[in-house]
């Protein structure tokens, strides 16, 4: 006998019901709403094998609206996955539970990606529709043939980062990428009468997206709308009107349902108004089976991709593009000994471009771009050319004066698998990007955040532009990397580094004005160390001075008049002080000992450089907003000069 599809629904909205009562927290409003869409799409249009949640060319399906979580916690339990199990439902929202507030992907293999940050999801999602395309543009059809889907609330629609990333999707026509747009007019506050009139369908039109519309409790009518959506060619946006807590009769509606328990009374109301008998966590035998074979679909379709796969000329470079595995090869070599051979004097933009004309030519999976800051971020390579929505194949994406949207798509990008994402802005705007990047590292992905003009030394474009409290800021974002090397020799390693991290995020903070060249052998990789001896002292060591990036140059000049005053001065260059710290402790008090003066110089705030100096060391830096003048000028003005700071240095010594 076949199931009415109310009756599957009601199964995600019984689970949402008695998760949230259990946990006495959560948001069951969302997934009660949106019960009829997500039954008809995991019946009829998501393909999904639950025996292998990493198939390949599964669709990608994003709950952008993650306060919503139990709607992804109660269909991936329904329709077959091996997580979460009931026992994990039972303890949504406790400590080690997977079924935690928000989905959290490195939880839950069946979470795509992480979301609860409203807009994020969806803006994650493009990038995940553009690894697609470009994937399907090398492979083909036969290899990768999937679509991208997302249910999102109107707090994604409202967000700021929605309108970079539908203006990108709707650039590059990502038809593959289908937005199922939870439209209940509820917001925490209430009505979203308060706080918005725009007209959101028109919005999405203006951008290029077609746009439909459904009656979210009608099966019939949502199949009708995303029939229409996959007969389009640029993405879709369908505005499934639903009501909130759709079943509780008291309740839904109203923004009562939105983040809080429906109360032991208002449940029983509604298990009785949904006809729906079962105890707490008991799902129906029948409902059971239903939903499972959902997934039975699912699984022969990936056996005929498995054979597609055998057969095909491509499976052993598609394997290996797919397993993440990045190795720099022949021509990152070759400009690693000519560094040696011509050490240049370049800023380190121009060596990380120089670092990725190599690396580029050698890694087929890396895919850049930048912010509308090609020509200053140095971040494209005579190997990528433009992807476009006339080809998708290119390997390089002007992501407009989008920088939020920019890191989400990137993190899309790396999440789908067989990309390896780097994009590029000045360092300033790394606020734009921020919350991007922090689901970058929440998430463990692999993404190189390229950022240019990374101190006073950019110049005359003044304190709007000039980084001062952002490389400490960033160095306190737990696992993102930050690097700032000193030469071209530094940059290159750093890139190396950045490929060779499987489980965080990288940030490259880069100069703009040119740097001497520094290191003068390749023998081993120092950087990964994070700090490292660049120069020892000659006389007995009284001093070490501890610098980053440009500012190691004026370092070796002041150990110069150091030396020259019978003070034996060490340079560290601390290229990465997250790397440093996680040195043993022997390595770290060789090139750190306590008995000496610890002097740090940093063209940034020196907020956090006492961790490596202690409290009776000096700390050179910035500790105001920076001005509008040359370089020299400028260094001068803040007192970043071996003139300004030698002296300094020799009275705390007592000379």
């Amino acid at each position: 006998m076949t199931l009415p599809e109310r009756q599957l629904a009601n199964a995600i909205r019984a689970l949402a019901m008695d998760a949230v009562q259990a946990a006495n927290s959560g948001h069951p409003g969302m997934p009660m709403g949106m019960a009829d869409v997500a039954t008809v799409l995991y019946s009829d249009y998501l393909k999904f094998d639950p025996a292998d949640p990493k198939w390949v060319d599964r669709d990608r399906f994003v709950l952008s609206a993650g306060h919503g979580s139990m709607l992804a916690y109660a269909t991936l339990h329904l329709a077959g996955y091996a997580r979460p199990t009931i026992d994990d439902i039972r303890n949504f929202r406790q400590l080690h539970s997977p079924c935690a507030g928000h989905p959290e992907n490195f939880e839950l293999e069946g979470v795509e990606t992480t979301t609860g940050p409203l807009g994020q999801g969806l803006a994650t999602a493009v990038g995940m529709a553009i690894a697609e395309r470009h994937l399907n543009a090398i492979y083909g059809d036969d290899l990768v043939d999937h679509r991208t889907w997302v249910v999102a609330g109107d707090g994604c629609l409202m967000e700021g980062i929605n309108h970079e990333a539908i203006g990108l999707a709707g650039h590059l026509q990502l038809g593959r990428m289908i937005v199922l747009w939870d439209d209940n007019k509820i917001t925490i506050d209430g009505s979203t009468d308060l706080s918005t009139s725009e007209d959101i369908a028109a919005r999405y039109a203006a951008t290029g997206w077609h746009v439909e519309s459904c009656d979210g409790h009608d099966p019939a009518d949502i199949r009708r709308a995303i029939e229409a959506a996959l007969a389009d060619p640029r993405p879709s946006l369908i505005a499934c009107r639903t009501i909130i807590g759709f079943g509780a009769p008291n309740k839904q509606g109203t923004s009562a349902t939105h983040g809080a328990p429906l109360g032991a009374e208002e449940i029983a109301a509604a298990r009785n108004e949904l006809g729906w008998t079962a105890e707490p966590f008991d799902i129906p035998a029948d409902v059971a089976s239903a939903w499972a074979g959902f997934g039975e679909k699912g699984k022969a379709l990936h056996a005929e991709w498995n054979d597609r796969l055998a057969s095909s000329e491509k499976r052993k470079e598609f394997s290996a593009r797919l397993s993440g595995n990045v190795v720099p090869g022949d021509a990152f070599k070759a400009y690693l000994d000519g560094l040696v051979a011509e050490p240049p004097k370049v800023a380190t933009r121009k060596a990380s471009e120089n670092t990725l004309s190599a690396l580029t030519a050698d890694i087929a999976a890396l895919v850049g771009g930048s912010a509308d800051l090609t020509g200053s971020n140095n971040t494209k390579t005579s190997s990528t050319k433009p992807l476009t929505k006339d080809d998708y194949s290119g390997r390089y994406i002007y992501y407009g004066i989008r920088e939020f949207g920019m890191a989400a798509a990137m993190n899309g990008m790396a999440l789908h698998g067989g990309v390896v994402p780097y994009g590029g802005t000045f360092l300033v705007f790394a606020d734009y990007c921020r919350a991007a990047i922090r689901l970058s590292a929440l998430q463990q992905q692999r993404i190189v955040y390229v950022m240019t003009h990374d101190s006073i030394g950019l110049g005359e474009d003044g304190p709007t532009h000039q980084p001062i409290e952002h490389l400490q800021s960033l160095r306190a974002m737990p696992n993102l990397l930050v690097m700032r090397p000193a030469d071209a020799v530094e940059t290159a390693e750093c890139w190396a580094l950045a490929l060779a991290q499987q489980d965080r995020p990288s940030l490259l903070a880069l100069t703009r004005q040119n740097l001497r060249p520094l290191r003068h052998d390749v023998t081993e990789n120092l950087c990964a160390k994070g700090g490292y001896r660049l120069r020892a002292a000659s006389a007995a060591r009284k001093v070490v001075l501890v610098a980053t990036g440009s500012e190691v140059s004026l370092a070796m000049d002041i150990a110069d008049k150091l030396e020259a005053a019978g003070h034996g001065a060490d340079v560290v260059s601390m290229v990465s002080t997250e790397l440093f710290d996680e040195q043993d402790a022997a390595y770290q008090a060789n090139i750190l000992p306590s008995d000496v003066l610890t002097v740090s110089i940093e063209a940034g705030t020196t907020f956090g450089w006492e961790r490596y100096t202690g409290r009776d060391g000096l700390r050179f830096g910035i500790d105001s907003f920076g001005a509008s003048a040359p370089i020299d000028d400028l260094y001068a003005h803040f007192g970043l000069t071996v003139d300004a700071i030698t002296p300094q240095i020799l009275a705390k010594l007592g000379h």
